[in-house]
């Protein structure tokens, strides 16, 4: 599957991280990981942290797939409103995804700080009404945020222009939020693993798969055996590929970096990321090295070609709106870039078992735009279900609900 296209900035800067063998031996193991991106790496170090003998394998050089070409602003915030969450199933289960993803931004930051290097840093999130029909929406959504002790103020017109010198209808602002290299993260995660004894191998890919009653056996496409009490698939947008229903849309999603800005132009935005009501939205973050990230443009047609043909006008597009709402800053593109995008219907992930293989292997589909932070929750809530635990959001993030 073509994930992206362009020059994802992470890819160029870091290059190559880190060469990992080729699986060239049958092996068993507690746990076979399919897929070396952030997720599967979040899920690996939960599991190997805790005893379990854990193998990593993925068809292409590790982190290589979407992880490069992720954007990776870390928030509390789903794509789906509180508000409609709760209208979607209930408030206890609204609230239950928001607290979650809340607590998952401080997992986050402490791990980045224990692998160290990885340009993590906290920010703040400004989330503002694209025009006055919105407003009444966001209204409601501050309102419940606020009732139930989210880290959150209400901007009105007035004061987004006396604080931020910017022109919206209003805003909510979130004291929570982060910014990571998602690539070195992921990189750096594996060969820490490595050296601990997590057996990872890259450009092995699996290509069959049998589920029995105690174990799964995986084919890889060199003919080698890889048996296992669970395998875990999180292999991101491929993932699909084992499960014949289909239970996420695939879309394009468009993004640029700029060179280094003088330091007096992004002004707040050098610590806040800016996000949008409109749906695609456009957003906006720093990075530890002075540069704009800009993402959006999102459209429904995954097809590579075209995505490869439309990364240069979406870039375009999207410079043109930053142009708009900040005159005065400069942020031409340097590198720009394209990858799949995965949405459920809810904006939730979808993390355990399915009816079509079992309960020894798992999915980690941590699809929307609070992918990192779903596969932080995921990596514990995986964990558990492998222990035979119960965790709190096993029902909320199954496959049971698209039922």
């Amino acid at each position: 599957m073509d994930l992206k296209s362009g020059y994802p900035f992470w890819a160029v800067k870091n290059g190559l991280m880190y060469a990992f063998p080729q699986l060239d031996a049958d092996l068993t193991c507690d746990v076979v990981v399919i897929g070396a991106g952030i997720t599967g790496a979040l899920i690996a170090d939960e599991l190997a942290g805790h005893g379990h003998d854990v193998v990593v394998v993925d068809r292409r050089d590790v982190c290589w797939g979407s992880t490069s070409a992720s954007t990776a602003l870390l928030q509390y915030e789903i794509d789906t409103h509180a508000t409609d969450l709760a209208k979607r199933y209930d408030q206890a289960s609204a609230l239950l995804a928001y607290q979650s993803s809340l607590r998952a931004i401080s997992e986050i930051e402490e791990l980045a700080h224990e692998v160290g290097d990885v340009d993590f840093a906290n920010c703040d999130s400004l989330y503002y009404a694209s025009n006055c029909s919105d407003v009444s929406s966001l209204a409601d959504e501050f309102a419940w945020r606020k009732q139930h002790g989210f880290p959150v103020r209400w901007l009105s017109r007035a004061a987004l222009k006396d604080e931020y010198e910017f022109k919206a209808p209003a805003a909510i602002l979130s004291s929570v939020a982060a910014r990571v290299d998602p690539y070195r993260l992921a990189s750096r995660l594996l060969k820490r693993m490595q050296r601990k004894g997590v057996r990872v191998f890259d450009r092995t890919e699996v290509t069959s798969m049998t589920a029995t009653a105690d174990s799964v056996q995986l084919i890889t496409d060199s003919g080698m055996s890889i048996k296992a009490k669970h395998t875990v698939v999180a292999s991101g947008y491929e993932s699909q590929h084992w499960l014949r229903q289909r239970v996420a849309k695939n879309l394009s999603s468009y993004a640029y970096i700029s060179d280094p800005v003088n330091p007096v132009e992004p002004g707040w935005l050098a610590n806040t990321m800016l996000w949008e009501s409109s749906r695609p939205y456009i957003y906006l973050r720093s990075t530890g090295d002075g540069r704009l990230l800009v993402g959006g443009e999102d459209d429904d047609r995954d097809v590579p070609a075209r995505r490869d043909r439309m990364v240069e006008r979406k870039a375009a597009t999207l410079q043109r709106k930053v142009g708009r709402l900040f005159p005065h800053l400069q942020a031409q593109p340097a590198f720009a870039w394209a990858g799949t995008f995965a949405e459920t219907s809810d904006g939730l992930p979808l993390f355990g078992e399915h009816s079509q293989h079992g309960p020894r292997v798992l999915f980690a589909l941590a699809y929307g735009g609070n992918g990192i932070t779903y596969s932080m929750l995921g990596a514990g809530l995986l964990r558990a279900q492998i222990e035979k635990r119960s965790h709190p959001l096993t029902g909320l993030f199954s496959f049971a609900r698209l039922e």
